[in-house]
């Protein structure tokens, strides 16, 4: 996925030179390495210190990778089903974005997953101090 980092992120923002043209977060995207798996929440900091004015919307999930395979599979996940420090995730997020920013669950199947996935996070934002 590219871009794959926020300093490839500024790089496109500077190289497309529009107004216009922002960024759409997705940080679980660029967790791609075993280095940004173990430390995400400093990589997420990263991302929203680096990108914080050009972010249009956000989406949010989580991450997870097997311990037992031999090679790295990380693979996107509902928010509560992989190892996100979701409390820490929202601090970060409201630290950096307008109160009105848009944030987007996204890849449920159906309704009652979306439901499931936003009341983790809502109970994890009351938990951070962090309205929504």
């Amino acid at each position: 996925m590219v871009p794959d980092g926020p300093d490839e992120y500024l790089q496109l923002i500077r190289d497309v030179d529009r107004v216009q043209f922002g960024a759409h977060m997705d940080f679980v995207n660029m967790i791609n390495c075993p280095r940004r798996y173990l430390a995400p929440e400093a990589f997420i900091e990263d991302c929203f210190r680096k990108l914080g004015p050009y972010i249009k919307s956000t989406h949010i999930k989580d991450s997870r990778m097997d311990p037992l395979r031999l090679t790295t599979l990380i693979e996107e996940c509902s928010p509560g089903e992989g190892t996100l420090d979701y409390p820490e995730v929202l601090r970060i997020m409201d630290r950096y974005l307008p109160a009105d920013a848009p944030v987007l669950l996204e890849h449920m199947q159906t309704p009652e997953e979306y439901r499931t996935a936003y009341d983790y996070v809502a109970r994890k934002a009351a938990e951070a101090g962090v309205s929504i």
